[in-house]
């Protein structure tokens, strides 16, 4: 038992954690005159270190699960799911939106399409929920910083928070505020062409260039912002406004998370810094869920294909969700150290 928990550690350590790498980059700065453990040095390590990790951890992943991807196009998923009713279907598009490494504003037109083709509104929302907010990446990721544990709990609390909002708008009878133009446009049956296994790697390499260039931007902020945190905002800071002594810790965050906009891979270095500076783990997860789920572009885009009742339905669902999850998290965190 012991010898699977040392090559566990190794794996998470310095496969996905790539700890070597930071050590190297620490080496060099070491070299050039920067202290690693000052301010500036610290700030550009961290800087280095999370981008390259990211980026490199990213691309892996994408392409394994574009690859994944090109057996499902959505003429088939629209098929698997129009198969199936009630908790089964929004079980299954919450699922299937794990395989989809998308943000919220890259979700919607496959969103429109699935509403288009006639599925269920509660099942398309179940997709949407799933998409942005839970991927295989974000497991990767997440496990690389904050352990196998918690990325595995939030990777469940997200299928959880898709399903039943999903469910929850279908049993409300939203149907009717999908706009017309949308229920109007059908959808054309075509039966998806069969790739060889060269034509699968060409797409998942263009998916790869093509998601690296969507979110350099996005990381680079991210990281960015999270080294500020990390090495010259003073801990006493943070925890006075995100810690446990501020009961309202975990809507503060979900609300300042809402208006911005990036993918989760944006949000891993905000909360890798948040993180060491104490802030709960729940505060942390609501901030990176309201991001990831809720961005303000994406709420603006979805609006043009739902009308104003189901937008308010849908984002007080998540939103509410979001934040039972942080506080959730924040009580039995010590299950997960």
């Amino acid at each position: 038992m012991q010898i699977i928990i040392e090559i566990w550690d190794f794996f998470q350590g310095q496969i996905l954690g790539m700890k070597w790498l930071n050590n190297l980059i620490g080496n060099g700065l070491s070299a050039l005159g920067l202290d690693g453990s000052g301010r500036l040095g610290g700030s550009v390590q961290f800087f280095l270190y999370d981008t390259i990790k990211i980026l490199v951890l990213l691309s892996v992943l994408i392409f394994i699960i574009s690859y994944i991807q090109s057996y499902f196009p959505p003429e088939r998923t629209k098929k698997i799911l129009g198969r199936f009713r009630g908790l089964t279907a929004n079980t299954l598009a919450a699922l299937m939106g794990t395989v989809t490494p998308f943000c919220s504003c890259s979700s919607i037109p496959l969103f429109i399409g699935f509403s288009s083709a006639g599925l269920p509104v509660g099942i398309t929302f179940s997709f949407l929920i799933s998409s942005p907010l839970v991927d295989l990446g974000s497991l990767v990721l997440l496990t690389s910083i904050f352990g196998a544990k918690v990325a595995a709990a939030y990777v469940v609390v997200g299928l959880i928070l898709a399903v039943t909002g999903g469910s929850l708008i279908e049993k409300f009878g939203m149907e009717k505020y999908v706009e017309d133009f949308i229920k109007a446009a059908g959808s054309v049956d075509i039966e998806a062409p069969e790739l060889s296994k060269r034509d699968r790697i060409v797409y998942a390499k263009e998916q790869v260039q093509a998601t690296v260039k969507k979110v350099f931007l996005y990381v680079l902020i991210g990281v960015g912002i999270g080294a500020v945190i990390h090495n010259w905002i003073p801990t006493e800071w943070i925890r006075t406004v995100l810690g446990d002594r501020n009961p309202f810790s975990v809507i503060l965050a979900t609300i300042v998370g809402i208006p911005m906009y990036a993918d989760i891979f944006g949000t891993i270095p905000i909360a890798e810094a948040l993180y060491s500076k104490g802030v709960g783990l729940g505060t942390i997860l609501s901030f990176m869920m309201a991001v990831t789920a809720l961005s303000a572009p994406s709420v603006i885009m979805l609006r043009r294909a739902v009308g104003p009742r189901l937008l308010i339905v849908f984002v007080g669902i998540v939103a509410v969700g979001i934040v039972i999850i942080g506080y959730v998290f924040n009580a039995f965190s010590f299950l997960l150290a």
